[in-house]
């Protein structure tokens, strides 16, 4: 597939380093050398969140999430396509909203992994990537509605990117 015929792939935030190809997280698959696409993720309670609708992106299950915002909820459908900006449904949620994000299935908040260090005041919160429920292996998805800086993230990201963040320490 070419990148030309992807005009949804937000590539200003899009980076594939390929440093990191041997060690390729569960619930994640690589395809064409350059398309990641997530096959599995859990919620805080183990619930596996792609495939929980019939909504699909590129013949892909979608990551569906419920969020909250002023006194509202809405089921939200993700694209399982890494950089892939698609989504359905919120559309009554104002750009740049702050947004509780629960899995559909237990009613729980997905928890925080910290905020987004760009100013923005948007905070990652977890899904995880395996049924062990551990934050090294998970993909991070923005509060703010609008704010497409998720990342997915297993050992050696989480390091590279601390690394990267703090160069000082």
């Amino acid at each position: 597939m070419s990148r030309d015929s992807l005009p949804y792939i937000d590539e200003e935030h899009l980076h594939v380093t390929g440093r990191h190809r041997h060690s390729q997280p569960p619930g994640v698959d690589i395809t064409d050398d350059v398309i990641i696409v997530l096959t599995q993720a859990f919620g805080p309670k183990g619930d596996n969140l792609v495939g929980f609708s019939d909504v699909e992106f590129d013949g892909h299950p979608a990551v569906t999430l419920k969020v909250r915002w002023d006194g509202k909820e809405d089921l939200v459908h993700l694209s399982p396509i890494h950089g892939d900006r698609r989504k359905r449904g919120g559309d009554a949620i104002p750009d740049g909203a702050k947004l509780e994000i629960v899995c559909p299935v237990s009613g729980e908040l997905l928890p925080e992994l910290g905020e987004v260090e760009d100013g923005s005041g948007a905070v990652y919160h977890a899904l995880f990537l395996t049924p062990k429920l551990e934050a090294g292996q998970s993909v991070a998805i923005s509060n703010q509605w609008g704010h497409y800086h998720s990342r997915i993230v297993d050992e050696d990201e989480l390091i590279s990117y601390w690394t990267a963040n703090n160069p000082d320490e």
